[in-house]
């Protein structure tokens, strides 16, 4: 079977209801056209983010009542910490209450004003970590990973003749280390190869520089590389994990994506020295290091949502469904990045609205008018999301690519719902002509997109 059946049951439903054309018309008008101030009980198909909207299972479920709040060693911890070393391999393991947290802490201790951190995609919570420490952030990915129809099977691989340049250019002193996010999500949610991790791995140990992986989506990635790599075919995604961990020094992880759960996360790391800076600051800004800003209920769920998530009939599935999707779309002429990701579809907003230049934030309008028309919520990746100004010309510096994700949340939306999403875009595919540009009239400092308020242009 091409795209696999569900391999899980549905035990409790939530109710979502369809508004009219009309409710989402004054909605979107009243949010200032930034999706992210919409009410979620306002949206139906909620493609926004995979990141903590997963539903959690019996057995996650189950440890929740088993919730040690004890402040300080809670069981819930230790069986966190054995769990996440078992998987990784990493001496150190440091709970925080999300991903950007865990950015947060590394990047305060290993990162100071002037350097440079290398990293294949930077996402836009760890460009904003690495950039408030008035360091700079350089994406090196290979360049099929800016062209939406390459069809690459590992896209999201670090180009080592950038990296090697960039380090020589800049001096290695000034290389506090280099991230691969896995996979990479502002590229299309593309995997790297393991071949690849190995290489950067060598070339950084000839400068001494540390290796971090973003791992938020280490699982889907370890998938791709068993189903895509040669000599990784028999072997199970665990044994694969364990082998993509051997390379890092340590690790970022929002666990709110491949951890299955709506909270929580972590940084794992080797070194005695950092670890100890960590747990220091960790202590001031999150919690005592048993707990890093969660409930014991919370680190049991992740305990055991990183096993479930290494379980290959779900992978198999998960991984299907947006094939699934990524497929329909393809079939009626939508532009897609390909091959498909692991966790979304990112539609090539250039492509699918030619007529709004990048000035007038084409992903931004086509995610507005697929809210107003259909009230399905998805997310620019994009002008809006990275575009900047020059410091010398003061010009507006566009990104490559002009995506929207549309990011599915883990065992939450059926095939059913697939259908849906892809007919409705299909369908403003062939009304494009209508969709208009945005200008912003607000803009935060920092993570604009976030909170940004436009207007379309008539």
């Amino acid at each position: 079977m091409q795209f696999p059946a569900e391999p899980f049951k549905i035990k409790v439903v939530e109710r979502i209801r369809k508004t009219t054309r009309e409710e989402r018309d004054e909605l979107i008008r009243k949010a200032g056209y930034n999706v992210f101030n919409i009410p979620a009980e306002s949206i139906y198909i909620d493609l926004l983010t995979d990141s903590g909207t997963a539903a959690m299972s019996d057995n996650q479920w189950a440890g929740m009542m088993l919730g040690d709040e004890s402040y300080a060693g809670s069981r819930n911890y230790y069986h966190f910490e054995s769990t996440v070393k078992d998987i990784t391999g990493f001496r150190h393991v440091v709970p925080t209450h999300q991903g950007r947290m865990a950015e947060n802490l590394l990047f305060s201790v290993a990162v100071k004003p002037g350097d440079v951190v290398p990293n294949n995609i930077h996402f836009d919570t760890t460009r904003a970590n690495v950039e408030h420490k008035e360091a700079k952030a350089v994406d090196l990915v290979i360049d099929e990973a800016y062209d939406p129809e390459s069809e690459h099977p590992f896209k999201g691989n670090m180009d080592l003749e950038k990296l090697r340049r960039t380090i020589e250019e800049v001096g290695p002193e000034r290389v506090p280390l280099v991230m691969l996010t896995v996979t990479n999500n502002s590229g299309g949610g593309q995997p790297v190869s393991m071949a690849n991790v190995r290489q950067v791995r060598e070339l950084l140990d000839s400068y001494g520089i540390p290796l971090f992986l973003d791992a938020c989506r280490f699982a889907e990635n370890c998938y791709f590389i068993k189903e895509r790599e040669p000599g990784y075919e028999s072997k199970s995604v665990a044994e694969i994990a364990r082998e993509l961990f051997s390379y890092a020094d340590g690790c970022t992880m929002s666990a709110k994506k491949d951890g299955l759960v709506n909270i929580g996360g972590f940084l794992a790391l080797n070194d005695d020295t950092w670890a100890e800076k960590v747990t220091h600051l960790l202590i001031l800004v999150e919690g005592f290091p048993t707990y890093g800003g969660l409930a014991g209920r919370d680190l049991e769920a992740v305990a055991r949502g990183l096993r479930e998530v290494l379980d290959e009939d779900y992978l198999r599935f998960r991984i299907g469904q947006v094939r699934y999707l990524g497929q329909l779309l393809d079939e009626a002429g939508v532009p897609i990045v390909k091959p498909v990701g692991g966790h979304a579809i990112y539609i090539d907003a250039k492509r699918f609205l030619p007529h709004i230049p990048q000035a007038q934030f084409p992903g931004q309008a086509l995610v507005v008018a697929l809210y107003r028309e259909y009230g399905i919520r998805a997310v620019e990746i994009g002008s809006l999301m990275f575009a900047k100004k020059d410091p010398e010309t003061g010009e507006e510096i566009y990104p490559d690519l002009e995506l929207v994700r549309l990011a599915i949340p883990r065992r939450v939306y059926t095939t059913m719902h697939m259908n849906y999403v892809a007919e409705s875009i299909i369908e403003l595919y062939r009304n494009r002509d209508r969709i208009r540009g945005l200008r912003i009239v607000y803009e935060a400092p920092m993570l604009r997109h976030f909170t940004a308020r436009l207007e379309e242009i008539q």
